[in-house]
């Protein structure tokens, strides 16, 4: 079990280790204070790969990688939930040649890593409307939640053609019809009749939105659940984000005081 160490720890270890290294960012993890349900908005891909003088598949590619590690971790911390924004709405507008290299990296990502995710106990779920994916995109994103929906570890919610915007109106829509259909009344909506009818529905809000990329905007993300959600963002481009970086988020919401629109009381 990790501990608060390096109060313990001599000066040239801290100096052969690395201040901010992987094992040395653990170490000061208070396990008790982890974040619940961690959100990620995963940006940077294709600049990351301009800046390189690559093609932006090559950045999102590489920003798979970057993928694998963060839920590699969110494991082994036992993190419950997390959700990344892997596809919005709004992605369409990108030339079509980008949007199918991001359709085929979700099919390869999700056939290479379903046994291993498995292995894991993780439950994948797909949120957004899935119906207007690419016929193979929606293939292989059906068969990851079939076949990993009695996992009772990591729930991995991925955001494809999701728009926070749609997810409202959609949820507006199903209330609509249960008053029509008399199964609700309109004095009995409240949040959590809203929330119910949600993609993310029986679970916790984020405790925790990271954004890296040096972006600092919501981008139709979450739009009802981060109402009282800490963020961190971070320069650093989704290809070269990494456990350290994770790590990093993590302790600084660690030392947040989160008050949920009260007061700390002594």
């Amino acid at each position: 079990m990790f501990k608060r160490l390096l109060g313990n720890r001599s000066k040239n270890a801290e100096k052969s280790v690395g201040v901010n290294s992987e094992q040395n960012l653990m170490e000061q993890l208070d396990l008790s204070k982890l974040p619940v349900h961690v959100a990620i908005i995963m940006d940077g891909n294709g600049r990351w790969a301009v800046r390189m003088g690559k093609p932006r598949s090559f950045g999102h590619r590489t920003g798979v990688k970057a993928l694998r590690q963060v839920v590699e971790l969110c494991v082994e911390l036992k993190i419950r939930h997390l959700t990344v924004y892997a596809f919005s709405t709004e992605n369409w507008k990108r030339p079509r040649e980008e949007i199918n290299v991001l359709m085929d990296l979700l099919v390869e990502y999700l056939y290479k890593e379903i046994d291993e995710l498995c292995a894991n106990n993780v439950k994948i779920n797909p949120i957004g409307i899935l119906s207007e994916l690419p016929e193979k995109a929606r293939e292989a994103v059906y068969a990851a939640r079939e076949r990993s929906r009695d996992n009772t570890g990591l729930v991995f919610n991925v955001a494809l053609n999701y728009g926070g915007r749609a997810e409202l109106v959609q949820a507006i829509r199903e209330i609509a019809e249960k008053i029509n259909g008399n199964q609700l009344r309109v004095e009995d909506i409240d949040g959590g009749v809203l929330a119910a009818h949600l993609y993310t529905a029986g679970q916790p809000d984020p405790d925790l939105l990271i954004r890296p990329s040096g972006d600092y905007r919501l981008s139709n993300f979450l739009l009802w659940q981060l109402a009282y959600t800490e963020f961190w963002m971070t320069d650093t481009m989704w290809p070269d984000f990494g456990k350290r970086d994770l790590l990093k988020a993590f302790l600084d919401f660690q030392s947040r005081e989160r008050r949920f629109g009260g007061l700390i009381r002594n």
